[in-house]
């Protein structure tokens, strides 16, 4: 009792439901050992601070005074139970230490990189902190920022450090020539990498769900930061480093072989091109198996009972579940406009009706008293169900409450009911957001074409990247299907069950998974064109530029696979799904279809891969991703002025 009129007493509290009183006696268990008290909060629990949600929970302190067990469940204990994620990025950071020493050979540029990226992800973090002050930001949204801002981060300046390094190590170029060319050529595929990835999380506005659209704008803020950060802050610093990049070498850096020569990737890419059937058939091989779970993939919410069983609204989701029955973790609100003031208040026999109708629907275990507002014109009850709140039969009971029995049981009358609360709200997400992918996948792979021809002059191309991007995007949707929802292997993520794919993962997932696959269809495909250009015939120019690119590419990419997967030992489950999600996307994109389906598609469609209608190629502006053409030219304005010139 103390405890109650506590928690009362708190800001932000506008009532609360004794189990040790008449109205609540349905709050407290058979043999009276436990029992909860039913708070409601004057404002949305989503709007209060981890601060004010404390606050509120430490009204119960009396009871742990008297040493009783007390946990907090609901949006308030979620609220507190968010898992930390510093060991993630710690990981993260590490690994890509790791394979930005080997791949350049020297701390100095190793370290450009990593302080880029953590710079730029520094400012991101605090640009969403201030917006969080005027909109309301999803508690995963920093999460989710930080894994992406971090990997593009260091993922963009790696490709400008990888081209400034080939300009004053291979080409002998000096320090400001090389960075100017850096940032020129690399430079402007970061830039339109960027830009994709940007777009393509913009679009998730298409959706209509503002969930989904401000996690998608405070993505979209980490990636332009950190392009930001790549263009401007990494040229300023190698400038001032200088020529001691090549400081602290722990190894000779292999020189980028020619096609001509040895090297794994040399013979990697010849194999191919001898090949291209076999190495085609390989790819899908690999691909279409992984994608087969994705057919039985369903949409469900963030779960209680997958977090970890150290937090307190995982404890108090147990002993709710033990006590009383896992639907009372996620009662259905029924709310009901009466039309007329009641006759006798909870009484009326038109709620009594609907009341009798819903208890009897199979699935619902129980139902709770019915409130009836002091103007008799409004009133509630909840409804029970005997199955969790994220499972399936849940879902099926709100459809079967909507659809048939609360339409039969207020025909004839003038009351409206309708059912909702928290769990019916995630299953209107589910729906919404399976309704809406479809189009946000149109919207995004219309975008990345129409840039794919601005960038290439070839509409075969851009079809090419599509049907490659859902590929690789749909065996990673495979993947998550199989390990989260069938709960293959589901121990190593230190869960027991299957956990319910998240509704709003997949749809975020696409949106990042097409524009980080673009990055890499970008940088192989402009290689690719740098020797097409140059007079090679087609098979030579595949192989060249999958050998050119092919290294930076798997190093680019394991970055990001480490980075996203170190979100694995995060314990928000959601958090989890997205680092398993995008580090298998990342790594069978980089690999399977990059280096493998994409330079065997290429080769069989020969001349065809640069097809342009003439009619299409007039109204299309010239536009040069790296701006190569423009040294070319100026190299052989300059080699032809050094010459000398003939005496009259």
């Amino acid at each position: 009792n103390n405890a109650a009129a506590q928690v009362a007493k708190e800001p932000f509290v506008a009532s609360v439901v004794n189990p040790l009183t008449p109205q609540g006696a349905s709050a407290l268990s058979q043999n009276q050992t436990t029992g909860y008290l039913s708070v409601t909060t004057s404002v949305n629990p989503g709007k209060l601070s981890t601060a004010q949600a404390q606050k509120i929970i430490d009204g119960a302190n009396p009871a742990k005074a008297a040493g009783l067990e007390v946990q907090t469940g609901g949006q308030l204990g979620q609220k507190v139970s968010q898992p930390s994620t510093e060991s993630s990025e710690l990981i993260g950071i590490i690994a890509a230490m790791v394979i930005l020493t080997l791949t350049f050979g020297t701390i100095v540029a190793m370290v450009l990189p990593i302080v880029t990226a953590i710079l730029a992800l520094a400012s991101t973090l605090a640009i969403i902190r201030l917006l969080g002050h005027v909109v309301s930001v999803p508690t995963v949204a920093p999460t989710l920022a930080t894994m992406i801002g971090l990997g593009v981060g260091i993922d963009y300046a790696l490709f400008i450090v990888t081209r400034h390094f080939r300009g004053l190590n291979k080409q002998g170029l000096d320090v400001d020539e090389s960075i100017a060319r850096a940032v020129a050529t690399s430079g402007g595929a970061v830039f339109f990498a960027g830009a994709t990835v940007t777009i393509a999380l913009a679009s998730l506005a298409v959706a209509g769900i503002p969930l989904v659209t401000t996690m998608g704008l405070m993505a979209a803020i980490a990636v332009v930061v950190a392009a930001l950060g790549a263009l401007t802050l990494l040229p300023a610093m190698l400038g001032i480093i200088g020529p001691h990049i090549n400081s602290l070498r722990v190894r000779d850096r292999h020189p980028e072989s020619h096609p001509s020569e040895g090297g794994l990737w040399a013979k990697w890419a010849h194999e191919i091109a001898s090949h291209p059937w076999l190495a085609g058939v390989a790819a899908l091989a690999i691909l279409i198996p992984l994608t087969i779970p994705l057919l039985s993939l369903t949409l469900g919410q963030q779960d209680t009972a997958a977090l970890s069983t150290s937090t307190t609204a995982r404890q108090a989701y147990d002993l709710i579940s033990e006590n009383f029955g896992q639907g009372v973790n996620g009662p259905l609100l029924i709310a009901v406009t009466l039309g007329s003031p009641a006759q006798g208040g909870a009484n009326d026999p038109r709620l009594q009706t609907l009341q009798k109708d819903v208890k009897s629907t199979p699935g619902v275990a129980a139902v709770t008293p019915t409130q009836v507002d002091s103007a008799g014109t409004t009133a509630y009850f909840n409804a029970i169900a005997t199955t969790g709140p994220a499972e399936t039969q849940t879902a099926n009971l709100v459809s079967q409450l909507r659809s048939g029995t609360i339409p039969t049981a207020v025909k004839g009358t003038n009351l409206r009911a309708y059912v909702g609360g928290q769990t019916a709200a995630y299953v209107d997400l589910a729906s919404k957001i399976s309704s809406k992918l479809p189009l946000q996948i149109l919207v995004v792979i219309a975008l990345a074409f129409l840039l794919l021809i601005l960038a290439f002059r070839t509409v075969v191309v851009p079809a090419q990247a599509a049907v490659m991007n859902l590929l690789s995007i749909g065996a990673s949707y495979g993947v998550l299907t199989a390990i989260f929802q069938y709960g293959w292997a589901i121990g190593v993520f230190g869960h027991s069950d299957p956990v319910p794919i998240v509704s709003y993962v997949p749809l975020f997932m696409f949106a990042i998974l097409f524009g980080l696959s673009m990055d890499y269809e970008v940088f192989l495909v402009s290689q690719i064109e740098e020797h097409v250009h140059a007079g090679e015939d087609n098979k030579s120019s595949v192989v060249s530029g999958l050998v050119t690119s092919a290294r930076v590419i798997t190093a680019a990419a394991t970055i990001m696979v480490f980075v996203f997967g170190s979100f694995i030992l995060n314990g928000n489950p959601t958090v989890q799904q997205f680092g398993v999600g995008l580090a298998v996307a990342v790594l069978l994109d980089a690999t399977v279809v990059r280096c493998l389906l994409v330079p065997a598609l290429m080769i069989v469609m020969g001349k065809i891969n640069w097809y342009m209608p003439r009619w299409l190629d007039q109204i299309v502006p010239h536009v040069s991703i790296e701006g190569a053409e423009f040294f070319r030219e100026r190299d052989r304005v300059a080699a032809a002025e050094r010459e000398p010139q003939p005496v009259a």
